[in-house]
């Protein structure tokens, strides 16, 4: 279930997005009816849901209550936020109205991958059940020179480095609820795996049109078109206009 949440900037329903993935995870998508939500320590990159040498720099100020009611120092701050990356997951879309040469390369096998394009509108109104979900633009950012918002959980996710602007990511982000027990304060939920969280959708209402890697063999979108066909995908399977020929 989508909710607005004043952290996140979200793009207008119109805009086009894309999720760029290998055939096996499109095959999963299609049999769990569910978009996939990784833990955000599990991503791969270790500045993920981390702050700036500035926020540690302002944070006697930030958080001089804290020191006013005798806390000795803030040194355990930075780890207890560290430990709170496997309770936000996170499900990515790349923002662009054509097709990116480059995402093609990075998130999928370029002979054997597809991509799903959709609009946000689509987007959000194809979350299923009473999960949360926001979703919003990330902010690419200066670590050494920018302030990164504290006091809200989902700040330091909705920022990304410099180096990362090519991805035009739009973040759907779902945060599980810690359970605690005898062993430690922070456990994931019930429903989360050692990876992330699947959270149902609608397929024909998110899909808009499955587009064929570039290099694909002519076996390999025969397949993906009868796969497709088999779970009911109505959406037309098209092969990536950087296949097309050019003109002379």
């Amino acid at each position: 279930m989508y909710e607005e949440h004043p952290e996140f900037e979200a793009p207008p329903s119109e805009t086009v997005l894309w999720r760029y993935m290998d055939f096996t995870k499109f095959v999963s998508l299609l049999d769990r009816g569910a978009l996939f939500f990784a833990r955000a320590d599990m991503l791969g990159d270790p500045f993920e849901g981390s702050y700036s040498p500035i926020n540690v720099a302002l944070r006697p100020h930030l958080y001089e209550e804290l020191l006013d009611l005798g806390l000795d120092d803030l040194s355990g701050l930075g780890q207890m936020m560290k430990g709170l990356r496997r309770f936000h997951l996170v499900n990515c879309w790349h923002e662009n109205k054509f097709e990116s040469e480059a995402m093609w390369k990075l998130y999928s096998s370029e002979r054997k991958g597809v991509a799903i394009k959709t609009t946000f509108g689509s987007l959000i109104a194809s979350l299923q059940g009473d999960e949360t979900v926001y979703i919003g633009r990330v902010k690419y950012v200066d670590y050494q020179n920018t302030f990164i918002p504290e006091r809200n959980a989902f700040s330091p996710y909705l920022h990304k480095r410099k180096s990362f602007e090519h991805e035009r990511e739009v973040r759907a982000i779902h945060m599980s609820v810690p359970q605690s027990n005898e062993d430690s304060p922070f456990q994931t939920g019930p429903d989360v795996t050692e990876t992330g969280l699947y959270l149902e959708v609608d397929l024909g209402e998110l899909i808009q049109e499955v587009v064929i890697a570039p290099d694909a063999d002519a076996w390999f979108v025969e397949l993906a078109q009868s796969v497709a066909a088999k779970f009911g995908v109505e959406a037309p399977i098209t092969r990536s206009t950087l296949a097309d020929s050019p003109v002379w």
